[in-house]
């Protein structure tokens, strides 16, 4: 059934940028699915990995089995934990902004809501990054000077699925700073008008 209204007293919908048109909730909403893959697929790759070594470790007698596994460090157990957070955040509130983008007339409200959670979930996924890339390093490099030893010359298929994992989570950090960029020239641009 077709509308009674012309198209001209029909209203662009508040989330509409006056530089091109570009619906920036949309985007935002899009954004945010990608924050919840990226969040789960660096979750699901930190928790499925595990090596089993025997003989390749030093300082560890022949012979005996020596497992890595995410839950053996506190910063890797505490990245998992964000990411958890951060892939529950994401889908909630893309679910919520696809919501809003039906009815407009809270988006305002929302976007400064937004604006301010993401900010405090974008310190937890850069929180959890650096400690859980730490450990990486050190991992890694090993550090001479407390005598703590590399180890991922023996552990490379877990070394590789933990790099893997903060490469996918550094890139859920960025989407998170678009999202926040995104937000507040939303906010912005309403003020303004």
């Amino acid at each position: 059934m077709a509308s009674a209204e012309p198209e001209s007293a029909k209203e662009a919908p508040p989330s509409t940028a006056a530089r091109g048109g570009v619906n920036l909730f949309l985007v935002g909403v899009v954004l945010r699915f990608v924050v919840f893959a990226a969040a789960v697929s660096s979750m699901v790759v930190m928790v499925t990995s595990k090596q089993t070594v025997v003989n390749k470790l030093r300082g560890v007698p022949p012979g005996i089995p020596v497992q890595a596994k995410f839950d053996h460090s506190p910063a890797f157990s505490y990245f998992v934990a964000a990411l958890s957070l951060t892939a529950s955040y994401s889908l909630t509130t893309g679910l919520a902004s696809v919501l809003v983008i039906a009815k407009p007339n809270c988006s305002t409200k929302c976007l400064l809501h937004y604006a301010i959670f993401d900010t405090l979930i974008l310190g937890v996924v850069a929180s959890a990054t650096g400690a859980a890339g730490g450990v990486a390093y050190i991992g890694l490099k090993g550090n001479k000077h407390v005598q703590w030893d590399k180890v991922c010359y023996a552990f490379d298929k877990f070394c590789r699925h933990v790099g893997g994992a903060l490469a996918t989570s550094l890139f859920a950090s960025v989407v998170m700073v678009f999202l926040i960029w995104i937000s507040i020239i939303s906010l912005h641009a309403r003020i303004r008008k």
